[in-house]
């Protein structure tokens, strides 16, 4: 197994505070109304020292969640977009020379045997030198 000392790489964010979270209260107090939703606009980090209750981690938590998916969901749109216009980009690169040799083969068969119609309709007609 992997020694779990190992020192990370410097651009992987690193822990640096542990924060201590108390056991949940034995009667948990009800209540109707939900939790307040601070301003994730103007939220900042906490303080090490401040000390949470269950349900403020789980908001803290949905919060959290909630701005990192919006934060995927805009750029999985527009990395998709790309992705997949560039692959039907590449198909169309690759089929365009099969295709051109597909037409001109259909085109050549069209007119070879468009000649040989007019041909074997005109066979028995006087030259037009007048002969």
């Amino acid at each position: 197994m992997a020694s779990t000392l190992r020192t990370p790489p410097r651009f992987v964010p690193t822990l640096t505070t542990v924060l201590d979270i108390p056991a949940e209260p034995a009667s948990p107090e009800p209540s109707d109304a939900p939790a307040p939703q601070p301003d994730t606009a103007t939220a900042v980090a906490l303080p090490p020292a401040v000390q949470l209750t269950q349900a403020e981690i789980v908001s803290l938590e949905e919060q959290l969640l909630h701005r990192v998916l919006q934060r995927v969901d805009l750029s999985l749109e527009e990395r998709l977009s790309d992705a997949v216009s560039a692959a039907v980009q590449q198909q169309l690169d690759d089929m365009v020379p099969r295709l051109r040799g597909e037409i001109e083969a259909v085109l050549r068969a069209l007119v070879i045997e468009s000649m040989a119609a007019e041909l074997s309709e005109n066979t028995g007609s006087t030259p037009a030198s007048g002969a």
